[in-house]
């Protein structure tokens, strides 16, 4: 079992696109700049901070030449790790955990990736939440990147094109349909709250 995550899946995001991205996560309270090191801060290989201006940071993800992990800050002390990553098909896959966060901070969270998702212009093919952690973010790729048919759980909450939410519908009978006000993106959510 994983820890819990939200996985993005999307076409190639370029250097202005990230700098919206970092625009609308800032209107859920999630900021890329750390408030007192005054720069974003990246992991290294052996998860040492490196501080980074946003620019650079966009410029590296706009190149689409690494993977790099880096942090979004809800506080000073409560981080949001984020696992960009350059796929095949010229897509690539943002992974935010969210297992050491409080209900709140997560639904913020999973608040500002939907958001982006649905507003940026960049094709979203599929956002998947799985706070609980019972699946493993890979275990998404091949449903959401090739066309697979495996579901590996039922998930939280689905964003997705409608083929693949719809085979995700079909395997998990958990989530119903719910409207979107059009566009080629499907939301899934459970039939009750889960809270409830």
């Amino acid at each position: 079992m994983a820890d819990g995550f939200i996985q993005w899946y999307r076409e190639d995001v370029t250097t202005a696109v990230f700098a919206e991205q970092v625009e609308i996560f800032s209107e859920f309270g999630l900021k890329l700049i750390h408030p007192n090191r005054n720069a974003a801060l990246v992991l290294d290989i052996e998860g040492n901070d490196v501080l980074m201006s946003q620019e650079e940071l966009g410029a590296l993800i706009g190149q689409r030449i690494a993977s790099l992990t880096f942090n979004w800050w809800l506080t000073p002390d409560v981080n949001v790790i984020d696992g960009y990553a350059v796929e095949v098909l010229g897509c690539e896959t943002q992974t935010l955990w969210v297992d050491n966060l409080n209900p709140d901070e997560a639904q913020r969270v999973e608040s500002a990736v939907m958001a982006a998702a649905t507003r940026l212009p960049v094709p979203t093919r599929a956002v998947i939440v799985d706070r609980r952690g019972i699946s493993d973010p890979d275990d998404w790729n091949s449903l959401a990147l090739w066309d697979g048919t495996h579901v590996p759980a039922a998930p939280d909450h689905v964003l997705a094109l409608d083929p693949i939410a719809e085979r995700i519908r079909r395997a998990a009978p958990g989530l119903r349909k719910e409207d979107t006000g059009g566009g080629r993106l499907s939301r899934l959510v459970p039939l009750r709250d889960p809270a409830a």
